[in-house]
């Protein structure tokens, strides 16, 4: 995992594309926390921070930025059962002790849980906190 998206960060991201978020709005604390987390589910939470790495330094404020994608990387993992690796470990744990956690049940409180989450901690570093 480290090492294919340390080859992709080195192989795709040009300084052109870096410098390419500002394009996409991720100054807006709500709009990187919303990218964060969909990345965070398509590919992982840890390999969606690596990813955007590069991006952060170029932010109007870096700091605050880092802190929208800690919480929001995160919380974004208890979405899906793909959301974080520690998810997939504790379905395997489940299923090898007679207790299967199904995608859909775990999607069933994962969805309400990661949205009410999200929404507050996003709202929190929104405001300035």
């Amino acid at each position: 995992m480290f090492i294919v998206v340390a080859g992709a960060e080195k192989t795709l991201l040009s300084p052109d594309i870096v410098a390419s978020a500002k394009n996409l709005g991720l100054d807006d604390v709500w709009r990187l926390s919303g990218f964060t987390a969909v990345l965070s589910n398509i590919m992982s939470n840890v390999p969606a921070v690596l990813a955007l790495r590069p991006f952060i330094p170029g932010l109007d404020d870096p700091e605050r930025a880092w802190l929208v994608v800690a919480m929001s990387s995160t919380l974004a993992g208890n979405f899906t059962l793909l959301g974080s690796v520690a998810n997939l470990i504790v379905a395997e744990y489940a299923r090898v002790s007679g207790t299967p956690l199904s995608f859909a049940a775990f999607f069933k409180v994962g969805l309400p849980l990661t949205l009410v989450t999200l929404l507050a901690g996003t709202a929190w570093l929104a405001l300035g906190f």
